[in-house]
């Protein structure tokens, strides 16, 4: 394996990302917050294709460094976290070893099946580096990097110490890498899934008329869980992070397998969340709340009349 990448500045007191999207912005945010002294790069596969005028817009609007590629940013930092979409993990953590990582810890926070953590850990820890299977286990807003987290492997409690010395809030999940992502991915199979029944199930009402019944039925059958609150929210989850989180569902079916089960169910969830997300709508110009809206923007898009 190559280890030969050009040396560069580092920052002692520094952390840096591979990948730049909503969890990364959002930890980079909170970090900023309580850390005024720490220093930040970070590394986008969106600088060499797709959109890097955006991505260097985030760049500039958190004071963040460019780092050419994700084996750079481990060259930077004591600490790199890797947020990048669930099939896109493995690979990075492939980059970022291209060069000697000296002890650097590598927080792989992203939803990705256990065996594919470890394959990436052996990869990471093989290039000197200190692999940390994470778990973020809620939404990342509005907590930004105070969102719980689990964490696992050998390495787990020199990246606790850092995290705490980060303002972030985590626990240790167990010794091995796996033992926090085993948790995210079972967990997901519900949460993810519930987001696709419940846009499937409201696609199905507001085709045939009857969302207002719907809504009213749930919410009595199920009093507390606040459907007229939480529906929308959900569906407008999956229009606006479908394509990643099927991603990481597919992930969670390769996990099912692993276990000796069946993920027929969340082969669906995969389907349904890919198709939304694909749509590439806009929800917050539709309406994020209003459920109504939503809907009938994807029924249009499905051309579904």
């Amino acid at each position: 394996m190559a280890k030969n990448a050009k040396e560069t500045t580092r920052f002692k007191n520094g952390v840096a990302f591979i990948g730049f999207g909503e969890a990364a912005q959002a930890f980079c945010t909170g970090m900023q917050q309580g850390n005024p002294d720490l220093q930040f790069c970070a590394y986008d596969i969106k600088l060499d294709q797709g959109d890097p005028d955006s991505i260097l817009k985030a760049f500039d609007q958190c004071g963040m460094k460019t780092a050419k590629s994700a084996a750079e940013t481990c060259l930077r930092v004591p600490a790199v976290f890797s947020l990048v979409t669930a099939e896109q993990a493995e690979d990075a953590a492939g980059q970022a070893a291209q060069v000697d990582m000296a002890g650097c810890l590598y927080f792989d926070c992203n939803s990705c099946a256990p065996e594919t953590k470890k394959r990436s850990a052996q990869v990471v820890n093989a290039a000197g580096g200190r692999y940390v299977d994470v778990a973020i286990m809620t939404p990342v807003h509005p907590k930004l990097h105070r969102s719980p987290c689990l964490l696992a492997g050998p390495h787990a409690k020199a990246g606790l110490a850092m995290l705490e010395h980060l303002g972030m809030e985590a626990s240790i999940a167990g010794p091995s890498v796996g033992d926090a992502s085993t948790r995210k991915m079972i967990r997901s199979i519900m949460v993810k899934g519930l987001e696709a029944l419940t846009l499937e199930c409201f696609l199905a009402a507001r085709k045939a008329g009857i969302d207002t019944e719907i809504m009213a039925s749930l919410d009595k059958s199920y009093p507390g869980f606040n459907w007229p609150e939480r529906a929308p929210y959900m569906i407008e989850r999956a229009i606006t992070h479908g394509v990643r989180r099927a991603a990481e569902m597919r992930e969670v079916a390769q996990t099912l397998r692993d276990l000796g089960l069946d993920p027929s169910v969340t082969n669906g969830t995969v389907a349904r969340q890919s198709q939304a997300g694909s749509l590439a709508l806009n929800a917050s110009e539709i309406g994020a709340t209003d459920i109504q809206a939503l809907t009938d923007a994807m029924l249009l898009a499905l051309k579904i009349d």
